[in-house]
């Protein structure tokens, strides 16, 4: 986000690493981004349970998705501050052993309420993780090895989407949910006292600086009231709610009043003149919508699959976990070809292919076995390779040295808010349509169906009651309602990616140059 430029000083920053103190340095780092960005997907198949063992709906459990990806993105703009406040090791360290106490209280909760608001404090302290272990990462290896540097924490951050489902699905089935947050424990504190011992005598100059706290104020408040607003929506019926309607007052006379503090303050938490640039704001609108309709989609999955599929959260977790493998195998040839190709090109086969995987997805049925549902994952991984640093790539074009930072730190902050967004979104879509397709369903459940009448026959036969029979065939169109509904917003999905392909194209053609790196460090 938006930085004050440093006076001229005679601060030197250290010399790049070398020999184990490196690799240990690289595990360190490594390791804390892992465990962070484990934590957007590894509760993803576990909702179900989470939401049972709380006593609320499943769609209320999204809330534990949502409200960190909010915090989180909240958070993003403190880094720059924070980290020349107090230092990049200290904050880093500090960052990680906050996080991991979150962690540690979200398995202790005791209702849905309270894990909300650990998760919310955890989303929080988690904020400046990431962007600083790019920077030390960096700062550890000499500047040719600066791409090397890169490619190893990408594959971090390919490796945990797929462990969390998996992972989750696993500690959930056989130990109990709360394990997914206790197995940071042992990894923060170990990533936090490795990180101390190796960059401690590395710490980054520090200085104080004017903090824009009414710009955070109206971030906070605008960003808050309308996330609250499409989780609260269903529940409350939307617009004919009193309370849904000042939320969405409150959220558009925040964003208002933040755009126009923003735009006059001399430094601003976020630089909102970076969208005066066609790169930056067709870029960061593709990766936005892009990640916005990736992640709703990825929660909706699961909780289809396990709500009426009768997967356990292992089976739902096994489906999921595929998309890293083709990402895995093809990020490097991405990021090794990325300086020669149009970025362009990356981007919208990142998006046709999206738009394939989910079409194909909208053909999903009742019958459907677990080969047929993981055949569109394995190919998702396709898309996975060519979204992230192409798209990034293409929204720090032409950006001068000094305004990447707080350009990377925008996108990242849109895109992550995109995120929390998209999940409130699908989700109730997926209610909305299911409603709608369960009252046309039930149009041909009466005494003049003869294929009502025979299967209350049936089930009379085998000494169900009527009320009985009637309430097994209400679950039947339960089951196909919400398969409806799951295809209609994966097909609305495949829409809406083709339409990103122009909007890709919108945006100058560029190479990636000197900022190749920056482009890989903010592509997460």
């Amino acid at each position: 986000m938006a930085s004050v430029t440093p006076s001229a000083t005679d601060f030197l920053p250290p010399p790049p690493l070398s020999g184990s103190a490196r690799m240990w340095g690289t595990l360190a780092l490594s390791a804390a981004t892992f465990m962070n960005v484990l934590d957007t997907s590894i509760a993803n198949v576990s909702l179900p349970a989470i939401a049972g063992d709380l006593g609320v709906s499943p769609t209320q459990g999204t809330w534990v998705i949502t409200s960190f990806g909010v915090a989180n993105a909240i958070a993003v703009p403190l880094t720059g501050w924070l980290s020349q406040r107090f230092g990049q090791v200290r904050l880093f360290t500090t960052s990680i052993v906050l996080f991991v106490i979150m962690s540690w209280l979200c398995g202790l909760a005791p209702n849905m309420t309270m894990l909300i608001f650990f998760r919310v404090l955890q989303g929080l302290v988690a904020g400046p993780m990431i962007p600083l272990s790019q920077a030390l990462l960096l700062s550890s290896y000499p500047k040719a090895l600066a791409g090397t540097a890169m490619a190893l924490w990408s594959m971090t951050t390919l490796v945990a989407p797929v462990m969390g489902p998996l992972l989750g699905g696993w500690i959930t089935d056989n130990i109990s949910w709360p394990w997914i947050f206790y197995i940071n424990i042992p990894v923060g504190f170990g990533a936090a006292f490795i990180t101390w011992r190796i960059f401690r005598n590395r710490e980054s100059q520090t200085r104080k600086l004017p903090i824009d706290s009414i710009g955070l104020a109206l971030l906070v408040i605008w960003v808050g009231a309308l996330q609250i607003m499409l989780d609260k929506g269903k529940e409350l019926d939307w617009f004919h709610s009193g309370q849904v309607i000042a939320l969405g007052i409150v959220a558009l006379v925040g964003l208002i009043a933040f755009v126009i503090w923003e735009l006059t303050e001399e430094h601003p938490i976020v630089d909102l003149s970076l969208f005066k640039r066609r790169n930056f704001w067709a870029g960061a609108l593709a990766l936005s919508v892009g990640y916005g309709l990736f992640f709703g989609n990825v929660v909706l999955l699961p909780l289809w699959l396990q709500q009426y599929m009768g997967y356990t959260a292992t089976q739902a977790g096994m489906v999921l976990a595929p998309v890293g493998v083709m990402a895995l195998l093809l990020s490097p040839l991405v990021g090794k070809n990325i300086g020669k190709t149009d970025p362009r090109r990356f981007a919208a086969a990142a998006f046709a292919v999206f738009a394939l995987v989910l079409w194909m997805r909208s053909n999903f049925n009742t019958q459907a076995d677990m080969k047929t549902i993981l055949i569109p994952t394995l190919i998702q991984g396709v898309a996975m390779a060519c979204f992230f640093i192409p798209l990034v790539t293409i929204t720090l074009s032409g950006l001068p040295y000094d305004r990447i930072p707080a350009a990377s730190g925008l996108s990242n902050f849109v895109r992550i808010l995109a995120g929390s967004f998209g999940t409130s979104i699908a989700t109730t879509v997926w209610q909305n349509r299911a409603a709608m397709h369960h009252a046309q369903l039930s149009e041909y459940v009466n005494t003049g169906s003869v294929a009502a009448n025979s299967a209350l026959s049936g089930l009379a036969g085998a000494g169900l009651s009527p009320e009985q029979g009637l309430g097994a065939i209400n679950r039947l169109v339960d089951q196909q309602a919400y398969m409806l509904a799951a295809n209609d917003v994966f097909y609305a999905s495949a829409l809406i990616f083709l339409l990103l392909i122009p909007l890709v194209y919108l945006t100058r053609p560029t190479l990636a140059g000197a900022g190749s790196a920056d482009a890989a460090a903010g592509a997460h």
